[in-house]
């Protein structure tokens, strides 16, 4: 393992501390748990936005704390769920009177941690609602959709539910809206090398020279399969078709397109297929309404990318279009 790191069991420590010296003016950290906050909080009068989970998939989730977005992380261990105490502090810490939004992966440990944290917030009067989100099409056959994982698809839940609570909305649109965003988002995954968790120090999984994983998750989970190598246009013709048969999309659709880095892939690499999936769509009649391509939820040094696809209708487009201010998305 050749890594820039002091000891393995301090690295989300001495992080946190590097980027809130850094970002001090979007978010402060809780004396009470590793929990970071937005700098303002709590914002009187607003719905607050609360995420979490394991270190290891920067700039997600710290980086999107700021108006419009979050409100609040749980920050866990590398790969690891936050504890509930830390969820539980951030609901405490965001709670504006009008109650409090968990957002999560689905992930057996989070979802346990989130919803101990949701009762205790409930038992001290904090109203609490949750979405988690299930977008990765790689991790489940389309009957059994909501046993997916969370992956990327989760940054546009932020976004969208971020702006509803900053419009003003109230915990049930929020919900509502997240949970919209969730039934129209599909995300598919591939990588080309493993990441290596520092406190363990061998690779996530192994491949051959002419092997990727296809369907591969944010922590180096197992894909669907291990497939031959393909070139760029080939893997995202493969990606791209899954996606859009899953939910189905179809002529006549808006979607947003997000095609994510998972750490050791780069942007040249990205936009050669960003550039594919537009003409696979261009030529199925999609029309793309907004475009992302960068690393916005990583997997440490893993080599891939995923693409991800949002059904849009009028109220998603216009949240999407809401101003945000976060160390990592701004608009």
């Amino acid at each position: 393992m050749k890594k820039f790191i002091n000891d393995p069991f301090h690295v989300v420590d001495e992080m946190l501390e590097g980027f809130l010296a850094v970002h001090g003016r979007y978010l402060r950290r809780l004396e009470s748990a590793r929990t970071v906050v937005r700098a303002d909080a709590p914002v009187q009068g607003k719905v607050g936005v609360v995420t979490g989970g394991g270190s290891g998939h920067k700039p997600a989730f710290i980086g999107f704390v700021g108006k419009g977005m979050l409100d609040a992380v749980a920050v866990g261990e590398i790969f690891t769920s936050p504890p509930p105490n830390a969820v539980f502090e951030a609901a405490r810490a965001v709670n504006g009177g009008r109650g409090v939004l968990f957002l999560l992966g689905n992930y057996a440990g989070d979802v346990m941690n989130f919803q101990l944290a949701a009762d205790m917030a409930r038992a001290e009067g904090i109203a609490v609602e949750q979405v988690i989100a299930t977008d990765d099409v790689g991790s489940g056959p389309k009957e059994k959709a909501s046993n997916r994982r969370g992956v990327v698809g989760e940054f546009l839940a932020w976004k969208i539910a971020g702006a509803k609570a900053e419009a003003g909305g109230s915990l049930e649109e929020c919900r509502q809206v997240a949970e919209k965003v969730n039934s129209y988002t599909r995300t598919l995954g591939v990588a080309l090398s493993p990441c290596t968790v520092p406190a363990k120090g061998t690779p996530t999984f192994t491949l051959a020279e002419d092997e990727m994983e296809y369907g591969v998750g944010h922590h180096g989970e197992p894909g669907t399969a291990k497939i031959k190598l393909m070139t760029a246009d080939e893997v995202t013709e493969k990606m791209t078709g899954e996606i859009l048969e899953d939910l189905p999309f179809g002529s006549g659709d808006e979607v947003a397109v997000l095609i994510n880095g998972l750490g050791a892939t780069p942007l040249i690499e990205l936009y050669v297929c960003f550039r594919k999936v537009k003409q696979i769509l261009d030529g199925k009649g999609i029309k793309i309404e907004r475009s992302y391509v960068g690393e916005y939820f990583t997997a440490l040094e893993m080599a891939g990318f995923s693409i991800t696809l949002m059904k849009l209708d009028p109220e998603l487009k216009s949240l999407l279009e809401a101003p945000a201010d976060t160390p990592y998305y701004r608009l």
